[in-house]
């Protein structure tokens, strides 16, 4: 049997555009799980049988808007306290990365590697724990829209 080709850890990467404009992507010092989260909205319409309406109706769905999330949990790093804070209170948008670096590296023409765009931060948690310890960050990035995405060449 053979094994899948996978992913290692650090091929998946979270990245922020933290000064507007610059095409500089970092990673969220800290933030180490990244759980991404793409969702349709769907609608559905019940479309009966026009020889015999007792039938029961067919479900007809069609997408009526596609949703990207991002949740990424670590720790509280000090080197991102700053500006996480300021993301959140100032309600910016900025622009977010999600990359697949082995895609990005070996992937087929065509392949999307990235997919990126403006996200809000619309969660930022942080817990101290009781026996001590280091202080644990969670957050959730949501797109504006659906993200663009990029290929392999």
């Amino acid at each position: 049997m053979a094994a899948a080709d996978t992913l290692s850890y650090d091929e998946l990467v979270l990245e922020i555009e933290w000064v507007a404009d610059s095409g500089t992507y970092s990673k969220i010092c800290g933030i180490t799980g990244v759980t991404i989260n793409r969702t349709t909205n769907v609608t559905s319409t019940a479309v009966p049988d026009c020889a015999d309406e007792t039938l029961p109706h067919s479900t007809k769905n069609s997408v009526n808007s596609i949703a990207v999330s991002v949740s990424g949990t670590g720790v509280w790093a000090a080197a991102k306290h700053h500006e996480l804070l300021d993301w959140f209170y100032n309600a910016r948008k900025l622009n977010a990365r999600l990359r697949n670096a082995k895609v990005e590296a070996g992937g087929d023409s065509g392949d999307i590697y990235a997919e990126y765009g403006p996200a809000i931060l619309s969660s930022l948690t942080n817990e101290r724990p009781g026996d001590k310890g280091e202080i644990s960050a969670s957050i959730e990035l949501q797109f504006d829209g659906t993200p663009s995405r990029s290929t392999v060449v």
